[in-house]
């Protein structure tokens, strides 16, 4: 591992122009306004200075990224900068390929990161692994202009409420009244946190690798079950219900009243709605405490076997993602929040707050910013990318008519646990950091 002790001789020879110098690639698996914010980042750090040059490289998708820089480290070909998403954080964590951030930049203040945001990416000792890039996190949205058909004055803070006011939008001719693509990351993930539960055993996974999922009793499975009913009600709509054939685009045009939704979904839905979307926090449900929601999106991590100079050039990079300016025009980009409290404090000091390129922060900050409790820390759990495919299609099978909810949540229960094990087995030994 690299330690201090390792940096400072590197910083004693900064006269050596071979030492510093260096040319480092950052796989990164955004497309869309993402790629370009990525890109546009890299063109900035690349003319701000003359000391190193990065090449930002798209993979695709997030997966493809991950699994092209495995394979790579193995043959020694792998980038010194890598973008993953928030569910594979466990994954590389025990990959013995990627080095904390923290232990890169032992200097930096880390604690600057908000809670939501770097609570995520720790280890249960609270060293940061990642450092964490583009941040999103689920609120929900309305249609002014349908809401109004049906005399309803401000968006539902609770799931009776919206399923009231679900109620009074049919009545009042809208066919669909709120929509969801019922995503783990919403359904699950974001519900369970915000109402302070955990999905699984051992803290989310926090507590070892013995961690088993909980999710198929209580209230998150209550919830789907009434998801369930009020799709059979009318009230609730899923992708393949919507004319549009997607959540957002169904929102976005004006055919569903209200959806919960990411904060990067914001953009384009004020692009064809303008005045008429607002926001808010999640719902909840009464006799509930709100709790912080999760961070979504990305972060970076740096990989293993590089030289002194690649990892000098690694720090600057991340050191320029970090800055305020540079955080800010990523989010005016792509809709993502900033995830510094400095940057936070730079937008409202440039009184960029009130801009419709940053509606989003306030509210999105706000729901990440909440009391912290058991299952709000993160989720922290072998194979999970793999697991959230199991759960939309037991989940899809209950929706559709295949399975009862309940016989869906315990199969997805019982395959998911076969995950956890499998991974258990494969780390067996191995600290969970």
């Amino acid at each position: 591992m690299l330690k201090t002790s390792a940096l400072s001789a590197l910083a004693m020879l900064a006269g050596s122009a071979a030492l510093q110098a260096a040319d480092i690639e950052f796989w990164y698996g955004n497309t869309g306004t993402g790629e370009v914010a990525i890109q546009a980042a890299c063109d900035a750090f690349n003319a701000a200075q003359d000391d190193h040059a990065v090449a930002c490289m798209g993979q695709g998708s997030y997966e493809t990224g991950m699994q092209k820089a495995i394979a790579a480290y193995r043959s020694g070909r792998h980038p010194a900068l890598i973008q993953f998403f928030d569910a594979g954080t466990l994954d590389l964590m025990l990959s013995g390929a990627v080095l904390p951030v923290e232990e890169l930049e032992p200097e930096v203040d880390w604690g600057d990161y908000i809670n939501g945001a770097r609570s995520y990416y720790e280890t249960s000792e609270g060293m940061l692994y990642s450092q964490p890039y583009n941040g999103s996190t689920l609120i929900f949205y309305g249609n002014r202009e349908l809401l109004e058909k049906a005399g309803i004055e401000a968006l539902p803070a609770t799931w009776e409420e919206l399923a009231d006011a679900a109620r009074r939008l049919r009545e009042a001719g809208v066919d669909c009244p709120f929509v969801t693509d019922a995503h783990p990351w919403r359904v699950l993930e974001q519900f369970s946190a915000r109402h302070g539960l955990p999905i699984a055993s051992r803290d989310n996974g926090y507590g070892g690798l013995d961690a088993e999922y909980t999710f198929n009793t209580g209230k998150v499975a209550e919830h789907l079950q009434n998801l369930h009913d009020w799709r059979e009600e009318g009230l609730v709509k899923l992708n393949e219900d919507t004319a549009a054939g997607n959540y957002t685009v169904a929102f976005n045009t004006g055919e569903c009243a209200m959806m919960e939704g990411s904060t990067g979904s914001y953009g384009a839905a004020f692009a064809a709605l303008g005045d008429k979307v607002e926001i808010a926090m999640a719902p909840m449900y009464q006799g509930y405490e709100r709790h912080n929601t999760l961070i979504g999106g990305a972060s970076v991590w740096v990989m293993k076997g590089h030289d002194e100079a690649s990892y000098e050039a690694a720090r600057a990079f991340l050191d320029f993602l970090r800055g305020d300016d540079r955080q800010i025009a990523f989010t005016r980009t792509t809709g993502y929040m900033p995830v510094t409290k400095s940057a936070l404090a730079a937008l409202e000091a440039e009184g960029l707050a009130a801009e419709p390129d940053f509606a989003t922060v306030p509210t999105g900050v706000g729901s990440l910013d909440q009391p912290g409790g058991e299952g709000s820390r993160g989720v922290r759990l072998g194979f999970y990318v793999q697991f959230r495919d199991i759960f939309m299609e037991e989940t899809q099978k209950a929706f559709t008519g295949g399975q009862s909810m309940q016989a869906a949540l315990d199969t997805a229960k019982e395959r998911g646990d076969a995950l956890l094990r499998r991974f258990e087995d494969t780390y067996k030994g191995v600290a969970l950091p």
